[in-house]
């Protein structure tokens, strides 16, 4: 048997006027995912559990099979996994996002979360450069992909309260910068950053094409190294992870999955769509389970693009979906879950905790359930409800 997790990341959304109320995924073409949805099992899912706050952290988390109750530890140590970043008892990981501040009558505001969503080269020469200069006994940068790197705080600090940039955008800042114990150091850091990042040549170069500067660096996601038991412990099978986004690999990682790479994965709407489906096949001729992590859909919605959202849910359907649903006769036996980690919705353009609608297929038991299609509206009429933990126990039928 092969066991498959496919996401698309930040799919689910609200109702939208322009669209005649319906919400992207009921006006997306998804023939696939429909067809999973009228031959397997239609539900929603509580990947958010109540008191959390609703981030791909925790979403993800759930959908690995950890209750988030017991296992969550922060998101930034996760993505440090993922970097290869050894965290000590006493170090505290805080996510970095390279990001543009508007400047209006004096105040500072969230122009855009990922400085324009700064390339990976771009973005590696500013973090080693804030790594000369700022590096010390008690701060260490690291630089990872695109706009999404990290700092470890040794003997850090890691019960502030720190607000996710793309949570903001459009907002002035004087609200959310950190606060609570040792929130003194991470604003001076700023500070210091914002004054070398103003002369840096990167940015130069950038505002000489028309692109945005990457003018500050903005600290979250913070937490101490994870504890969490392997797929082999738990399970007894082997797996893999498919991602361009330091989280989900971090978690696969913690899993005891293998990290795939993928040519063209970028972690954006432009990203490799196929590329991604045909590796999820490769990888099961070896292999009992692959995860498949597609973060377009979410990124698109942060940014407000409706057509870029749709158009993400399609090629999402298309190729990766698509995909694997022709290989069947390749794979065997298999079961699939399809789902995203949490809603996204375009027009507040952050995530929700809202349930998800999941698809539970078994290709030996083919189920004519009479459903719509897959979207929001067709889940909440089945009744069916599962919490996001439990889901990878369905799927494996353990």
């Amino acid at each position: 048997m092969k066991y498959l997790i496919l996401l698309g990341d930040g799919m689910a959304d609200e109702p939208i006027a322009a669209l005649n109320g319906k919400t992207p995924l009921q006006v997306a073409k998804t023939p696939h995912m429909d067809s999973l949805a009228k031959k397997g099992i239609l539900g929603l899912a509580q990947t958010v559990p109540p008191g959390f706050a609703p981030g791909s952290d925790v979403a993800n988390l759930s959908v690995f099979g950890y209750d988030p109750a017991q296992y969550y530890s922060g998101r930034s140590p996760l993505e440090a996994v993922s970097m290869g970043v050894e965290l000590g008892p006493d170090d505290v990981a805080f996510r970095i996002n390279l990001v543009w501040l508007e400047a209006h009558y004096g105040k500072l505001y969230m122009g855009d979360f990922s400085a324009g969503h700064i390339g990976t080269e771009d973005a590696r020469q500013l973090i080693q450069s804030l790594a000369q200069e700022l590096d010390d006994d008690e701060f260490s940068f690291y630089p990872g992909i695109s706009y999404r790197h990290l700092l470890v705080w040794h003997g850090g600090r890691d019960a502030l309260q720190c607000t996710p940039p793309h949570d903001i955008s459009t907002q002035c800042i004087n609200d959310f910068l950190p606060r609570g114990e040792g929130a003194e150091s991470l604003l001076h850091l700023m500070n210091s950053a914002q004054m070398l990042l103003s002369q840096h040549p990167v940015n130069a170069a950038r505002a000489a094409r028309d692109e945005l500067p990457a003018n500050s660096v903005w600290f979250w996601g913070q937490g101490r190294r994870p504890q969490m038991p392997t797929y082999r412990q738990r399970f007894n099978i082997s797996g893999a992870v498919i991602s361009a986004v330091d989280l989900i690999r971090g978690l696969g990682v913690c899993a005891g999955l293998d990290i795939l790479e993928v040519p063209g994965a970028t972690g954006y709407i432009d990203t490799n769509y196929l590329g991604k489906g045909q590796a999820a096949v490769a990888a099961l001729a070896q292999r009992d389970f692959v995860y498949v992590h597609v973060e377009a859909p979410d990124e698109a919605a942060h940014g407000g693009l409706l057509e870029e959202k749709i158009a993400a849910i399609e090629n999402f359907d298309e190729q990766v979906v698509g995909t694997v649903l022709k290989s069947l006769d390749q794979l065997g036996d298999c079961r699939l879950l399809v789902l995203p980690d949490h809603p996204t919705p375009v027009e507040l353009r952050t995530h929700t905790a809202k349930d998800v609608p999941y698809i539970l297929f078994d290709s030996r038991q083919q189920k004519d359930q009479r459903a719509t299609g897959y979207s929001e509206e067709s889940a909440q009429a089945t009744a069916i409800r599962s919490r996001g933990h439990e889901l990878l126990a369905q799927l494996l039928e353990r």
